[in-house]
């Protein structure tokens, strides 16, 4: 009986320990459950009713802390007093292994992450490991594709409640993060961070394969596509691949044709914010960025850039085809179309091609008659930007393109380039029709007229045809009586330069055409002609009336009475 008892007693003792165990479990997770507190707005649950009151705020808006320095809110209190600390610019916690310090102890124990390498958080969908349970979290969405933080200005849905913060500013105009330097002023603190840089000069991301610095990782991870040639933006309507989100953005618009970006100024629409940033700079006229070495002021970085390689002389784009060497990307590929004869930019109204959008710009502007740019001096206006700096130069007398073999010095550097020829006796224009040859272009076409007899220039006044648009300049004063060049010695005034600079030479005394065979000198090329034809006999000048001929032009005109 006794062992009976026993057997019994043990048998009742185990069901009574296995009840009491079971029951025991299922109180812990009706505990728990009484525990859980369910979000009613997205079904997060939170292990305590605290926590689940500060998630609320998120769905409510509701920021009751408020930092007394600039006015914030914040919807915890923890937040503000880590926000407190950007105007106070205390770093209580430091970092035993690299010395940086940071505001808050949490910030310094995941710094110290990057040290050890830990990555404790893992997505359980793909495996991906964090240094943070908020970057998990964050992480996750791109999962199911949740979106709780929402604009209420626009509707627009957001991952992380940062992200809305720095949207938010775009309603508000708000940009509270101040450059200590020059004052300007950013919409996110990591924005002010990349600016600094540009004063510090701090370039902290190194590409491991070919040692160039950057001042963001991202724009470490665009340039090393370039190395691995990686494209990972695809264009659906076209296919076309990209190295960037931004790149892939642009070229999606040649097929919608949309530009978003709106000027308040004056109208104007472009594709990119990029580039209406850099056109508001023309209303403003600011130019934020600075040469080093002369101090010349651009409004645009990649301006500056191509200014700088004019001290160092630096062409980095080479031409497959010839070799030749040129400071910018777009000069090179402007320079392979003479290689492939591409002309990409048309005229719709004469179909005449061209190889830059901006030969075809100015070409438009014969058609329209428009010449938008206007000098501030004498009110002449003209088609091009380039055009009006040349003028001005008339009214400084500035001359900066310099001849390094005679220090002569020129208004552009086109006619620089063309008295060089007279050093190195280049003349690389060549007459399809006699195979004469010439130092420029112009002077070409006008020689080829003289194969062809065409007179395109008609004087409106008296019919005179001409062969050169000049000419007919020249020509158009004898109506007018205008005589725009002025000598400064003695006042006489005359239609053509030419005459002028003939005329300098009697107060000079300058005799420039020197006779190879008797070495007298002379004032002018036609009375050295004339000289020349005294050792040679030629008299090129017939009477047509009796045949006689002269060596002197004046002379044959000159009557003679038998």
């Amino acid at each position: 009986i006794s062992h009976q008892l026993t057997g019994c007693s043990d048998v009742h003792t185990g069901y009574h320990v296995e009840t009491f165990s079971t029951s025991r479990e299922q109180q812990q997770e009706d505990q728990r459950a009484k525990r859980s507190h369910h979000c009613p707005h997205c079904e997060e649950i939170f292990p305590f009713l605290s926590k689940l009151k500060i998630h609320l705020k998120i769905h409510t808006g509701e920021k009751p802390f408020f930092c007394p320095d600039c006015g914030t809110s914040f919807s915890q209190l923890s937040h503000l007093k880590s926000h407190e600390l950007i105007h106070t610019g205390e770093k209580p916690y430091s970092c035993s292994d690299c010395g940086k310090c940071f505001k808050t102890l949490y910030d310094l124990k995941v710094h110290q992450r990057t040290h050890t390498g830990e990555k404790p958080y893992v997505c359980s969908d793909c495996g991906k490991c964090f240094t943070t349970s908020t970057h998990l979290k964050v992480h996750q969405r791109t999962h199911t594709g949740e979106k709780p933080y929402y604009c209420s200005d626009c509707g627009k849905c957001f991952k992380t409640s940062n992200e809305l913060k720095v949207h938010e500013r775009i309603h508000t105009g708000a940009k509270p993060y101040s450059c200590s330097d020059c004052g300007k002023c950013f919409k996110t603190l990591y924005e002010l961070k990349v600016h600094q840089r540009t004063h510090t000069g701090e370039k902290p991301y190194v590409c491991s394969d070919c040692g160039k610095c950057f001042t963001t990782s991202t724009h470490l991870k665009v340039h090393q596509r370039t190395h691995t040639g990686e494209k990972p933006y695809y264009c659906s309507d076209c296919g076309k691949c990209f190295k960037t989100s931004n790149e892939l953005k642009v070229h999606q618009t040649t097929h919608t044709g949309a530009k978003p970006y709106y000027c308040s100024d004056c109208g104007q629409c472009f594709k990119t914010s990029t580039q209406l940033k850099v056109h508001q700079r023309t209303h403003t006229g600011e130019k934020p960025f600075f040469c080093p070495d002369c101090g010349t002021s651009f409004s645009q970085l990649s301006h500056l850039k191509s200014h700088e390689r004019i001290h160092t002389g630096e062409k980095p784009y080479s031409c497959s085809d010839c070799g030749k060497n040129v400071k910018k990307s777009n000069e090179l590929k402007v320079h392979q179309r003479t290689h492939t004869g591409e002309k990409p930019y048309v005229c719709s109204d004469c179909k005449k091609c061209f190889t830059t959008s901006t030969h075809l710009k100015v070409h438009e502007r014969t058609h329209t008659g428009e010449k938008p740019y206007y000098c501030s001096g004498c009110g002449k206006c003209f088609k091009t930007s380039n055009e009006l700096k040349v003028h001005q130069r008339t009214h400084t007398g500035e001359k900066p393109y310099v001849c390094s073999d005679c220090v002569k010095c020129f208004k552009t550097s086109t006619q620089l380039k063309v008295h060089q020829r007279t050093h190195t006796g280049e003349k690389p224009f060549f007459c399809s029709d006699c195979g004469a040859s010439f130092s420029h272009l112009g002077t070409l076409k006008s020689h080829q007229l003289i194969h062809t007899g065409e007179k395109p220039y008609v004087c409106s006044d008296c019919g005179k045809c001409f062969k050169t648009s000049t000419e007919l300049r020249v020509h158009q004063r004898t109506h007018t009586g205008e005589k725009p060049y002025y000598c400064s010695d003695c006042g006489t005034s005359f239609s053509k330069l030419s005459d002028l600079k003939t005329h300098e030479r009697i107060h000079t005394g300058e005799k420039p055409y020197s006779c190879s065979d008797c070495g007298k000198c002379f004032k002018t090329s036609n009375e050295l002609k004339v000289n020349q034809s005294t050792h040679t006999g030629e008299k090129p000048y017939s009477c047509s009336n009796c045949g006689v001929s002269f060596s002197r032009l004046d002379t044959l005109k000159t009557p003679t009475y038998t």
